[in-house]
């Protein structure tokens, strides 16, 4: 197989949120080197990228010397991936060249000049006549030199070789292998892409690709049962979507009339709070409300079991059970350690992108920041990223954050993320009367209006009660309620 023109055409490495941050793929005909630390997962990307073009037809080859073709095979197949239709070169000992199951046999390296043996290699290639090579590692070649000046004079003409033939060349090295190797192996690397493993977990980066680019920056990735996945961050894009008011009620009239008729589409909402003050509760009724307003909702619980919530909704008379057998509510609850920010980010594009939801609670983010792997500030980054996403589709997002404080409000939020809320309400803990009660109240809300008082709140048998503005009391935000409160006016929109 010849390439008799030079027009960019991009393949697919075989995992897909990779070829997004290749903006595309591999490009035909060029070479690119993975590099990583042992156990980064180069291998099970090569098998990917192999797997790839045996579903598009193509002739492919493995040249390998570290594991045999059977070792090979059965590692691809723990993931699910068959590359049994793969021709395989094996550079290692004891190897076979061109026997009956269609191996080469190659004599030991010790036993033959490096002329004889880049000879043979190329014989293999020119008779298998591939489409797609894998060479892992590509340092078992500088074995066969007397110096790095030849190595990287040999690697060269070898690349030229492959690409003459229209080849496109997926390269593994070691990070820890001679420095100057693989210094001369990325400088001759039309792309590069770097794994890594650090205490959070994988991560993945492509350092260069010529020609179209990259997504920049490392994201997410993961070991997981069909292989190698990987995380992009949240790209954000401009919205040519007109915002959309309409109010997303609560189904309690007093609530909804304190907050202006309600929050509207595509914001985010604070709700904030002590401890087992009713945030996740107060949330909830929106979010079940949704379904009959605009669509589909889902829930993420990172400090609760699921089985305490929907026992607690329930007994509310919060119908999620109905919701969910309808399909209109999907409740995901969030183990600590399991994901990246990124791979959480991708499961919430998921249900916005494929199955349409509408809404999203996020409860809360304590329990994000603790739960998600990855640096505190970070976190708060990505979720102020995978917020700009929603709204930007005009999805409103619900999320729930614990106050330190029990009575009163020295704070808005927590984690001083409150630049990222459209509207922050407020339940908070007082004493009046000698009577320990709960209050709500809005702090903010940028697309209308809203009352500057406060209604009691209570969690009753038969559910959610608002009470009457709290007008007679004065001092409540402080935590500290006296009686002889002055007039309360309602709030314009900012």
């Amino acid at each position: 197989m010849s390439l008799d023109n030079t027009e960019i055409s991009q393949i697919s490495t075989g995992v897909d949120a990779l070829d997004e941050l290749l903006r595309g793929g591999f490009i035909q005909n060029r070479m690119y080197l993975v590099t990583g630390e042992p156990g980064t997962a180069k291998t099970t990307l090569a098998m990917h990228f192999l797997h790839e073009g045996l579903a598009n037809d193509e002739t492919v080859l493995y040249i390998h010397g570290e594991e045999s073709a059977e070792e090979l095979k059965t590692n691809a197949a723990q993931f699910g991936i068959d590359i049994g239709a793969v021709e395989f070169l094996d550079l290692g000992p004891d190897s076979d060249f061109f026997t009956e199951d269609s191996s080469y046999d190659l004599v030991d390296s010790a036993d033959i000049d490096q002329e004889r043996y880049t000879e043979v290699i190329h014989e293999a290639i020119e008779e298998i006549d591939p489409e797609r090579v894998v060479i892992d590692p590509i340092t078992q070649l500088r074995y066969l030199e007397s110096s790095d000046y030849h190595y990287r004079k040999r690697l060269l003409s070898f690349i030229r070789f492959l690409k003459k033939r229209g080849v496109t060349i997926l390269a593994t090295a070691s990070l820890n292998t001679n420095q100057k190797a693989s210094a001369d192996i990325r400088s001759l690397s039309d792309g590069v892409v770097t794994l890594s493993r650090v205490a959070d977990g994988r991560r993945i980066e492509v350092v260069k690709n010529r020609g179209v680019g990259q997504i920049e920056g490392d994201h997410g990735a993961e070991i997981r049962s069909s292989g190698l996945e990987v995380y992009p961050h949240v790209q954000l894009e401009p919205s040519d979507r007109e915002f959309d008011p309409t109010p997303i009620r609560s189904g309690i009239p007093e609530l909804d009339e304190m907050v202006g008729g309600g929050f509207e589409r595509g914001t985010v909402t604070f709700i904030t709070g002590p401890t087992g003050v009713g945030k996740t509760t107060l949330a909830t009724l929106y979010l079940v409300q949704a379904p009959r307003q605009l669509g589909k909702s889902v829930i993420y619980l990172f400090e609760e079991r699921i089985e305490t919530f929907e026992h607690r909704c329930l007994s509310l008379g919060i119908p999620i059970d109905e919701l969910r057998d309808e399909g209109l509510l999907s409740i995901h609850v969030i183990e600590p350690g399991t994901l990246s920010a990124e791979e959480f980010a991708h499961k919430v594009r998921y249900e916005v992108e494929e199955k349409d939801a509408e809404t999203v609670m996020v409860d809360g983010v304590s329990g994000y920041s603790s739960v998600i792997k990855g640096h505190k500030d970070g976190l708060h980054q990505d979720l102020q990223s995978l917020t700009r996403y929603l709204v930007n589709r005009e999805v409103t997002v619900f999320i729930t954050d614990a106050t330190h404080q029990v009575t009163g409000l020295s704070s808005a939020t927590s984690h001083e993320i409150s630049q990222i809320a459209d509207n922050l309400t407020f339940i908070s803990y007082v004493e009046i009367q000698s009577s320990l009660r709960k209050v709500v109240g809005v702090l903010k809300k940028r697309t209308g209006g809203f009352e500057s008082s406060f209604r009691e709140f209570e969690i009753t048998a038969n559910g959610v009660q608002i009470g009457e503005p709290l007008t007679e009391y004065s001092g409540i935000i402080h935590g500290s309620p006296r009686a002889g409160g002055p007039p309360q006016r309602n709030h314009k929109s900012e």
